[in-house]
């Protein structure tokens, strides 16, 4: 396991910055959260854990509880510009991971800066 990385942290404050009672909790998530997992694609998503004793689940929502996109095409790992999209999931009212997609053959192997992000 290891700590949130700041670009982890960045996405999921951007995506989570509505005032809703859902975002508001997996918001409250995020100093909690580390990651337990990365994707076998090499892609930047993430398996996240919480510390489930250290702040509440969010109240019932659908998981993705949030999914966006990007305004701007980003470089995916062969430098080829792709139009990602983004997901938040969650288990049980906690974060459980951070996915990055993208239709083409290249992973995206990092953050996109989430000022980009169309939520």
């Amino acid at each position: 396991m290891e700590a949130l990385p700041p670009d982890v942290a960045g996405t999921l404050t951007a995506l989570l910055r509505g005032d809703d009672p859902v975002s508001v909790a997996l918001r409250a998530q995020i100093p909690h959260a580390w990651v337990a997992g990365r994707c076998g694609c090499g892609c930047a998503t993430v398996d996240l854990e919480v510390d489930r004793h250290a702040v509440p689940a969010a109240p019932a929502h659908e998981s993705p509880a949030v999914e966006a996109g990007y305004s701007s095409p980003v470089a995916a790992a062969g430098g080829r510009p792709v139009s990602p999209g983004v997901l938040v999931l969650t288990d049980d009212g906690y974060l459980s991971r951070l996915e990055i997609y993208s239709v083409g053959d290249e992973p995206i192997t990092a953050w996109p800066d989430p000022r980009h992000l169309d939520v």
